[in-house]
């Protein structure tokens, strides 16, 4: 599968929140949706869940107008959206029968689901109940009951804990595994960084960078090395390079060019007890601040 957003446009009143938009994101990897508040992305993932449509532009599937007859999505927004007071599992069904699950089918989908994330025992209680990040994981299975082929998760480790964050993670893996199209935005670059292959950057309701991520990252100038060592203030010390210690205790060496990377390898690990030395590449984290035009 490969959904494809095309010079997509939209305004509010005189507010223009979206300036020709054109992103792609295919089955069985993961896409991340990019931007500071304000940017674009909440608008971006409306108008491709049909929630209200773009001023111009399209929306294809395969190179086709999408058919919302016949794709579906599921969503994890960021504020939550259930009924605090009523009963999860009843929820969970209701939910999944609005998506044109029969009752058997769903019922039978939701009790896979609260197994697989650990929430059987919760299923006859109150959603309000629950702590903020098994909700979390509640709202998840509405966004997988009814299988999707376009799972869009916005923010989803908000509110859990390392461990259910790893069950998340492999839920997610499992997902991208199945050949579906998996669109993450999130504020969190860690997670960003870790799952997506290809990401955009929304900036002022403009993509001001697309693409593939290692290949972003490999398209920066290579003029740094970073090295680690528990002799470092002796490096630091001795060394004729251009250096400085980053706050976590590493040693950036600054090469006058590119191509002395490889001997200057050589120089330092045969002089000193090295852990580890390789090219520094720039974190998700900065790509973004760099691209977005701020911090996170």
């Amino acid at each position: 599968m490969r959904l494809e957003l095309k010079n997509i446009e939209k305004s509010f009143g005189e507010k223009q929140v979206l300036k020709g938009i054109s992103i792609s994101a295919e089955g069985g990897r993961a896409f991340g949706l990019l931007g500071r508040n304000g940017a674009g992305k909440t608008t971006t993932i409306r108008i491709l869940m049909d929630v209200f449509p773009p001023d111009c532009g399209e929306i294809l599937m395969d190179g086709q107008p999408i058919d919302y007859n016949n794709i579906q999505i599921g969503y994890l927004p960021e504020e939550r959206g259930l009924y605090p007071k009523k009963k999860i599992m009843d929820q969970l069904v209701y939910f999944a029968t609005l998506k044109g699950m029969e009752k058997a089918g769903a019922v039978r989908a939701i009790g896979y689901w609260l197994g697989r994330l650990g929430m059987t025992e919760y299923a006859d209680k109150r959603l309000d109940t629950l702590s903020k990040g098994n909700q979390q994981k509640i709202q998840l299975i509405t966004a997988l009951a009814h299988d999707p082929q376009i799972v869009i998760l916005d923010e989803p480790f908000s509110g859990l804990d390392p461990v259910n964050a790893m069950l998340l993670k492999d839920v997610v893996k499992e997902e991208i595994e199945k050949g579906k199209i998996v669109l993450f935005s999130s504020h969190q670059m860690n997670y960003i960084e870790e799952f997506c292959d290809r990401i955009a950057i929304l900036n002022g309701g403009n993509v001001v960078l697309h693409g593939d991520l290692r290949e972003i990252k490999r398209n920066y100038v290579r003029d740094k090395l970073i090295v680690r060592s528990l002799q470092a203030d002796k490096i630091l010390k001795d060394t004729s390079f251009n250096t400085s210690a980053s706050e976590n205790g590493d040693i950036v060496v600054y090469l006058a060019s590119p191509e002395r990377k490889q001997d200057i390898m050589e120089e330092l690990t045969g002089k000193y007890d090295i852990d580890e030395i390789k090219v520094y590449e720039p974190s998700l984290n900065d790509i973004f601040v760099e691209y977005a035009g701020g911090g996170v």
